[in-house]
This record gives structure tokens, C-alpha cells and sequence, in this order.
């Protein structure tokens, strides 16, 4: 359990440091229009939002269909992999280090 909040908390920080650097270095109406011009950069974009949905989904399993969950998937969907840090992270340490509790929530031990 250690190795799993030591990266959510890697993936955290270093979302963290790009999401500033991209915000303020960069303009996405230019560069989300390079992306979209290139094959690789469809193929990358597609990519990101199936594991985008694909974490939304484990989300909404562990809180159940609420308020909670929906805002966890808009934050998901527009900070990406910073919120999963951030939920995973949030998630370990609520767990107490039970790994069912964990992947489960609340639906852990029955």
C-alpha cells in the first residue's frame, strides 16, 4: 500500500507541474488544434479519454450513482489523470490499507 500512495502521490505532483506549465505556457485553442490535425494525436486523445471513462467507471462503482461521483467524472474529464491521483490517493488512505476496501468503497465485506 506504501508503492501505491508513493505513486498517486508522484502522479499528483507531476499532474500538478504540467497542468502549470501547460496553463500558462501554452494556448489550447492553438495547440488543441495541432493535436487534432494529427493521426497520432487523434489516436493519443482517444486513448486518454477511454482510461478517462474507464476510471469515471470505478469511480461511480465505489460512490454509487450521486452528486459525489458526478463531480469526481467532470474533474476527471477536464484535469484528467490529476484527479485520479488525487481520488486514488484519497481512496488509499480511507481504506486503512484493506486493498477490498480500496477497489471497493463501501461495498467492501458485503
Amino acid at each position: 500500500m506504501k508503492i501505491a500512495k508513493l505513486l498517486a502521490v508522484v502522479g499528483l505532483l507531476s499532474m500538478t507541474a504540467v497542468l502549470i506549465y501547460g496553463f500558462t505556457a501554452g494556448d489550447f485553442s492553438v495547440d488543441g488544434g495541432k493535436i487534432l490535425q494529427n493521426p497520432w494525436g487523434i489516436v493519443s486523445l482517444v486513448d486518454l479519454y477511454t482510461g478517462f471513462f474507464l476510471l469515471s467507471g470505478w469511480i461511480i462503482f465505489r460512490e454509487g450513482l450521486s452528486i459525489r461521483s458526478l463531480i469526481w467524472v467532470v474533474l476527471m474529464m477536464v484535469l484528467g489523470f490529476f484527479t485520479a491521483s488525487l481520488y486514488a490517493l484519497i481512496a488509499l488512505y480511507q481504506s486503512n490499507g484493506d486493498w477490498q476496501k480500496f477497489w471497493m468503497g463501501k461495498k467492501a465485506g458485503g
